[in-house]
């Protein structure tokens, strides 16, 4: 598209029991909002069962400001309301409640998406820390994310800083798997989905947000279960992506052959490290031993759950 859209922008924030988090983005938001030359309108999820959010947003009423309620637990049945909430729309863009947009993010991400005509864009993400992380952290490059050249196309992507055309997913059908709703990964597989079905995303290296890390996020358990949880969730879509009993069969093989060397080579990498005393090289090792294990446990189905809530 080469001009800007003629029906609204949505810009949808899932939240779940943060209400510091919320309080902070919701202004930023408005004032992003008020910047473009496109009627936008900020769309809160309220992912928790007992509503905790409604008064918060509520009284946001008339800034541009909705509220909807997604009692079903999981990310993915929040994600699939706000497509649901966001049916008149041009676009959707995502947003995580826990992150900040830098001045100008929205006006990127529209800007890209006229200038690539693609069926969405992918935005950078920066980490803030609320506690410095130590040099093992650092040295494992655990919270690194690559750069891309605006335009460049990309076969996958989360949904914390994320524009979706939305009349390429109404004409493709795809929705988020509910499946991945507590584990994490329905973006994964939704994005996956979405370019094997001829989608293009592109980068946007221009469109900026921060994710503000909480303390407990920089603790060595807690970043190696991520990377346990990013292969465990790439095993899972790439097997739902597959075709046939023979085809998930036969990427069940290859996962397990890949996660197999990614332990065996994290583990030869670990023993150095040890040797040489080297904490970068220890962290890099076991974060490549975890994602390797994840990835073998996905391929045959196991399913590890990082956002289980406790029982009501």
């Amino acid at each position: 598209m080469a001009e800007a859209p003629d029906r609204a922008i949505v810009v949808a924030v899932l939240t779940y029991r943060r209400p510091d988090d919320l309080a902070a983005l919701l202004p930023l938001l408005k004032v992003e909002a008020a910047s473009v030359d496109v009627e936008v309108d900020v769309l809160v999820v309220d992912n928790d069962p007992d509503a905790s959010a409604r008064d918060l947003v509520t009284g946001h009423a008339g800034q541009g400001v909705r509220y909807v309620h997604e009692p079903r637990p999981g990310i993915a049945a929040g994600r699939n309301r706000a497509i649901d909430s966001a049916q008149a729309a041009a676009a959707l863009v995502f947003i995580d409640d826990d992150e900040r947009p830098r001045t100008g993010w929205l006006a990127e991400l529209l800007a890209t998406w006229a200038r690539f005509g693609s069926d969405g864009v992918v935005g950078r993400v920066i980490s803030e820390f609320s506690e410095e992380p130590d040099e093992w952290i650092v040295g494992g490059g655990f919270f690194h994310r690559p750069r891309f050249a605006t335009g460049t196309r990309m076969p996958v992507a989360a949904t914390n800083n994320l524009l979706l055309d939305l009349a390429f997913v109404r004409r493709s059908g795809i929705r988020f798997d509910e499946a991945f709703g507590l584990s994490g990964g329905s973006d994964t597989l939704f994005t996956r989905s979405l370019t094997a079905a001829g989608g293009r995303l592109v980068w946007c290296d221009e469109a900026v947000v921060t994710d503000v890390v909480p303390s407990h996020r920089v603790s060595r358990d807690w970043v190696l279960q991520r990377y346990f949880r990013n292969g465990n969730s790439w095993a899972r879509s790439s097997v739902a992506l597959s075709r046939g009993r023979a085809g998930r069969f036969a990427t069940r093989v290859r996962l397990m052959a890949a996660g197999s060397v990614r332990v065996a080579g994290g583990t030869g990498k670990w023993a150095v490290s040890r040797v040489t005393r080297s904490r970068a090289r220890n962290a890099a090792a076991l974060r490549t031993v975890h994602r390797g294990m994840g990835m073998i446990s996905g391929a045959w189905g196991h399913v590890y759950y990082e956002y289980k809530r406790p029982p009501a």
